[in-house]
């Protein structure tokens, strides 16, 4: 498989755009394979923090804040998710990705997974359903496993789960074979620039389907379903937690999880994915395992032993009669939303993030309906809806660090109530990213074992 990819690189003149994840693993590949001239383009000097670039002599760099400007001349760009674009006229670039290139030569082994929340859980569970009816399976791509990183491992009946971004998405001209959208809201608009153009780039992963491959959706979620047309060839699978019992549809009938006739899952369930948004994931894994015929018993019994994947609704554990949840993937505010929903006896809520220009007026208006006592409000975005908050049981606290916020949450939690970290706006103004953030999070509230011991 990866010699299809080689013969359509080897002996153009490639560029490597971004120099992070991606970026490396693009260069370890080829530079595996050829000595052929490498130009590697980056916002930042790599060569420090990479010193096996600078024995390579068969490698051009550009760097500085005018990266953007110095792409043309080349056969291909091999461009790293990360590299943000739309501010510069691309139109004329020859954009690639380790994506796209997969997509090229292996479309029909591929099983695509995008949302705004979900994909990563949804992703690993179909990873997990497939392993365990013995099939050969890779997971690979946003979950933070570059494609290159295991393509000389990929055998003709090896089947790769993608978790697929929007900016993984945004270039190509192929999609895979089986492709599940499970939620499209606002986010990213930092890099998208509108809501539309990030929904665009997510419905890329139908856009170029065939009629005899599959596509799943949910019915219930807008705007996902009004996007949906006869502009995507490719056979549908319906999904929606209404009684819809239409062809290709997986429904929810008197808590029973149903397609064509056929009951596949107990929503009653007693597992670790908790919330109306976990029971949306498993319904995909359901509806892919149905598609491929696999073992539906084989396929329940992964998901009943899936445990949650870290810093969604993790509970980090019961510190000083407080139990503390990390969530800081929920960058966005209806994830909050059901994050609250879901744990139920949330006392306190620590949130804000980064200004991404996100419409915050549904998290406004429910918290302002008193669902939670304590509101801690973190720069910025905390402190610009704290101050909208007007329920008279409702107690602010604006903070300005997060040790402030483990701090101030130890000082009023109510004993055997849950404090949860769930931001709803990226980390990015004071992390590298959430998975930072929560892993700072746990760090504070267990710093004090001496006082705060785990039960």
């Amino acid at each position: 498989m990866y010699h299809k990819i080689l013969d359509k690189l080897l002996g153009k003149k490639i560029a490597i755009l971004g120099f992070g994840m991606e970026g490396k693993s693009t260069y370890t590949f080829l530079r595996k394979h050829s000595d052929m001239p490498l130009t590697i383009i980056d916002k930042k000097n790599v060569l420090e923090s990479h010193p096996e670039l600078k024995e390579d002599t068969h490698i051009t760099c550009i760097f500085g804040e005018d990266y953007l400007e110095k792409l043309d001349g080349f056969d291909w760009i091999i461009k790293s998710p990360g590299v943000i674009t739309k501010d510069i006229p691309t139109d004329h670039l020859p954009f690639t990705s380790q994506l796209e290139l997969l997509l090229e030569v292996a479309r029909q082994k591929v099983i695509g997974i995008t949302a705004t929340k979900g994909k990563s859980t949804t992703s690993t569970l179909v990873f997990e359903a497939l392993k365990r009816n013995g099939l050969k399976t890779y997971l690979l791509g946003n979950i933070g496993k570059p494609i290159f990183d295991e393509i000389e491992n990929f055998e003709e009946d090896t089947w790769l789960v993608i978790e697929m971004s929007a900016l993984q998405l945004e270039f190509v001209h192929h999609s895979p074979h089986i492709a599940a959208i499970l939620n499209l809201y606002q986010d990213h608009l930092d890099h998208s620039g509108t809501v539309e153009h990030y929904h665009q780039n997510k419905l890329n992963i139908f856009k170029y389907q065939e009629k005899t491959d599959f596509k799943l959706y949910f019915t219930d979620i807008e705007p996902l379903n009004s996007y949906i047309d006869d502009r995507y060839q490719a056979t549908s699978y319906a999904l929606t937690l209404q009684d819809d019992q239409s062809l290709n549809t997986t429904s929810l009938v008197d808590g029973k999880v149903l397609l064509n006739g056929k009951e596949l899952y107990d929503s009653h369930t007693k597992t670790a994915l908790l919330g109306e948004h976990n029971l949306r994931n498993i319904m995909v894994v359901l509806t892919i395992s149905e598609i491929l015929g696999l073992d539906i018993e084989k396929t329940k019994s992964a998901i009943m032993d899936f445990q949650p994947l870290e810093h969604r609704m993790e509970k980090v554990g019961k510190y000083h009669d407080i139990i503390f949840y990390n969530d800081t993937i929920s960058t966005i505010p209806i994830a909050t939303i059901y994050a609250l929903k879901t744990l139920e006896n949330v006392d306190t809520l620590i949130f804000g993030g980064m200004d991404r220009g996100i419409d915050y007026q549904e998290l406004t208006d429910y918290l302002n309906q008193g669902v939670v006592r304590n509101l801690i409000c973190m720069p910025t975005t905390g402190h610009t809806i704290g101050k909208k908050i007007n329920h008279p049981s409702v107690h602010c606290y604006f903070v300005e660090t997060l040790k402030e916020a483990v701090d101030k949450a130890k000082e009023v939690t109510r004993p055997n109530s849950i404090c949860l970290l769930s931001p709803a706006a990226s980390s990015y103004e004071y992390f590298k990213n959430f998975e930072e953030k929560g892993r700072a999070y746990k760090n504070l509230v267990k710093e004090s074992e001496s006082i705060y011991k785990k039960e």
